[in-house]
């Protein structure tokens, strides 16, 4: 397998990552350590949670798991904070108290004593970035994190803080992580050429557009009942309209012409797009991931590169999936 350097960090990673927000909701403690065992022997080494992920569940699962011999020295293990965690006022956002509070207890779930990866979840609308970035530059100067990152961020915000990290010596963010699939391309118009002339990973999520470009959805209206828009709901079923179904459609006629699944066809298809250092799969069972575990040797033609951008252009949208961005206007093709 070919590792892919993450930013300018000079740690490598898989060309994929496996993300864990189904732990807890729905796949049980045993199945999610399973797939963490798996993902490991095959190769997959970047392990991504949050602190907000099923109410912390999801970093227990991966703290147990570490206690029954996950090897915790090849896992590039990374979380998140921003999300509510608590009914206090400073259970939320990037302030200095919350950031370190929120990651001393993510620390304690997890069972280890350093987060390889630490990003923040989204921006903060209140917070100056001076005051996330020292706290940030602390965590590491102190050995619990050792890189820190964003995550769903506008690439001037990704901008602001490079720049004052170059300017008060505090820590660089190494990597965003945002949405990106065949029905939402809106990173490759600022984002992508941000990341690659500053020099920063991009570790992508929902490649498969939640199921929709797996075929899941047979209409926008009829919902699988064990689907994740049906359940979940809120923020899941608005990603899901008709104008995706229709891609998804014609993204399961491609993937049969060439011999490969619609599922691994989506994920493949932004593994090998520009600038991308890997995207998370976020598998409910060990055999979703078993299904996608060819992707990390696959290559993406040129053929089915230029079918893709036929069916939705680059740097255009049919979907939202940044419906959780107060800061991005929903337009669409």
């Amino acid at each position: 397998m070919e590792y892919r350097v993450l930013g300018r960090s000079g740690v490598k990673v898989a060309p994929l990552g496996l993300g864990t927000g189904n732990f807890a909701d729905p796949t049980p403690e045993d199945e999610s350590i399973r797939m963490l065992k798996r993902a490991v022997d095959a190769g997959i080494n970047l392990i991504d949670t949050a602190n907000s992920y099923t109410n912390g569940e999801s970093e227990r699962f991966i703290g147990r798991a570490f206690a029954k011999g996950l090897p915790r020295q090849e896992v590039i293990l990374a979380t998140k904070a921003f999300q509510r965690v608590g009914p206090g006022p400073n259970d939320e956002d990037l302030s200095r108290l919350h950031l370190i509070r929120a990651c001393e207890d993510s620390l304690r779930r997890l069972g280890t004593d350093y987060i390889d990866l630490y990003q923040v979840h989204r921006p903060s609308p209140t917070i100056p970035v001076d005051e996330t970035l020292g706290a940030l530059t602390d965590l590491v100067r102190q050995g619990k994190v050792r890189y820190i990152g964003s995550s769903t961020h506008p690439a001037w915000k990704i901008m602001e803080a490079i720049m004052v990290s170059e300017l008060k010596g505090y820590a660089r963010f190494v990597c965003e992580q945002p949405p990106y699939n065949l029905l939402d391309r809106r990173i490759e118009n600022e984002l992508v050429p941000l990341c690659q002339a500053y020099g920063l990973g991009l570790i992508t999520w929902s490649p498969l557009a939640q199921g929709v470009l797996a075929g899941r959805y047979p209409s926008a209206t009829d919902l699988p009942a064990d689907s994740r828009g049906a359940l979940r709901g809120g923020i899941y079923s608005e990603r899901i309209n008709q104008a995706g179904v229709d891609v998804g459609e014609q993204v399961v006629r491609l993937a049969g012409d060439h011999g490969v699944s619609p599922a691994q066809l989506a994920t493949l298809w932004v593994k090998d797009q520009p600038g991308i250092t890997a995207p998370l799969i976020g598998p409910r069972t060990v055999e979703q991931l078993e299904h996608l575990l060819p992707v990390l040797e696959l290559k993406l033609s040129d053929e089915l590169r230029a079918a893709c951008d036929q069916l939705v252009p680059p740097g255009s949208a049919v979907a939202s999936f940044f419906n959780t961005a107060a800061w991005m206007k929903q337009r669409f093709i």
